[in-house]
């Protein structure tokens, strides 16, 4: 019989350029990061991604090997269904975001979009909230009324898109669901995973909107001598859902309101997205929390465990707050110890 291939833990530093993300701001490093850093009470980080084989930008393990070439020393048993469909690596991608500033307002095209190159995909995403400072939220969606050539019309006299936005205040604990066609942007003072659906060996396409008229320099700070990032605006606008995304009940049907993550109480897992949470054709996502010990039942799929507090154990390999584990589709059912912990689990549908 053929032993499952054991857990492996992921380098606490998988960060992108901070020319990638001039909104970046400093407690996912000083707060999240810092055991595994030199420095870090200064240190500007607005991305890790934590799982990742993008080819731009691919995770490393802890031992510096890509988590890719992990993959691909046996797909069948690290992938499982994953495998099956024809797949190489995993379509699971897991960041962890930090923002001092807006993003921008930006939008992700299905992947049967006309526009885009045969090396490209869509990007099915998804925020759990973790931590936001007093009144800060979320960008989702045009507010009822708007028209298509209202938000043409304004970008192209490079008007500001701010009164046409639904702004979306958020509390810990809050989970979204961000399908394709959804215009978003993550404001300023949020902490957040993001766990997404790129295909592998693929780039998933983001089209920006607007950047808040702001100009930056070639590394990424902000400079009124600088330049515009670039903007997609017939791409973005072309692959808008209009009725979707203007509906009163939209943030209803795509928030799940789970509430702050509970370290201290007794073991529980609490469904946000797939079986039991938000439907997605594309995530299932789920929150870890307590101490004591919980049973994952087997899916036959990759999974992705970052941990935001306290420690998560399987079998020799433990990861901490502010790291990453990935468990291979072959280990079946799986008993994992918790101690005072709050981990987000996460696989591809």
């Amino acid at each position: 019989m053929t032993s499952a291939i054991q857990p492996v833990l992921l380098r606490a530093d998988n960060f992108t350029p901070p020319s990638r993300t001039p909104w970046g701001g400093k407690r996912l490093a000083r707060d999240y990061k810092q055991p595994w850093l030199q420095r870090s009470d200064d240190l500007v980080v607005g991305e890790s991604w934590e799982i990742s084989v993008e080819p731009d930008f691919p995770a490393r393990l802890e031992d510096g090997s890509l988590l890719s070439a992990f993959i691909a020393r046996d797909p069948q048993r690290v992938l499982g269904e994953e495998h099956r469909r024809g797949r190489a690596g995993t379509a699971l991608l897991v960041k962890l975001l930090d923002t001092a500033e807006p993003l921008s307002v930006q939008i992700h095209p299905s992947d049967d979009y006309a526009g885009l190159a045969p090396d490209e995909c869509g990007k099915p995403e998804s925020w759990y909230v973790v931590a936001r400072e007093p009144g800060a939220g979320l960008y989702l969606g045009f507010v009822p009324g708007t028209s298509e050539a209202q938000v043409r019309a304004a970008l192209e006299g490079r008007a500001s898109l701010r009164d046409v936005l639904r702004f979306v205040p958020v509390e810990p604990g809050d989970f979204f669901v961000i399908d394709a066609g959804t215009p978003h942007a993550i404001g300023g003072g949020l902490t957040l995973v993001e766990p997404q659906h790129v295909m592998p060996g693929r780039r998933g396409v983001t089209y920006r909107y607007w950047d808040w008229d702001r100009r930056y320099d070639a590394q990424g700070r902000a400079s009124p001598h600088g330049s515009l990032r670039p903007l997609h605006v017939d791409h973005a606008l072309a692959v808008t859902a209009w009725e979707r995304v203007q509906r009163e009940a939209f943030v209803g049907q795509i928030r799940r309101q789970a509430g702050p993550a509970d370290p201290r109480g007794p073991a529980r897992w609490t469904p946000l997205a797939g079986p039991g949470g938000l439907q997605s054709a594309w995530l299932r996502v789920g929150r870890l929390a307590g101490t004591g010990e919980l049973e994952q039942p087997a899916s036959d799929r990759l999974l992705g465990i970052t941990v935001l507090e306290g420690q998560v154990q399987l079998g020799d390999v433990t990861a901490e707050r502010g790291r990453s584990m990935v468990v291979p589709a072959c280990q079946g059912d799986v008993r994992l110890t918790l101690r005072q912990a709050h981990a987000i689990v996460s696989s591809v549908e």
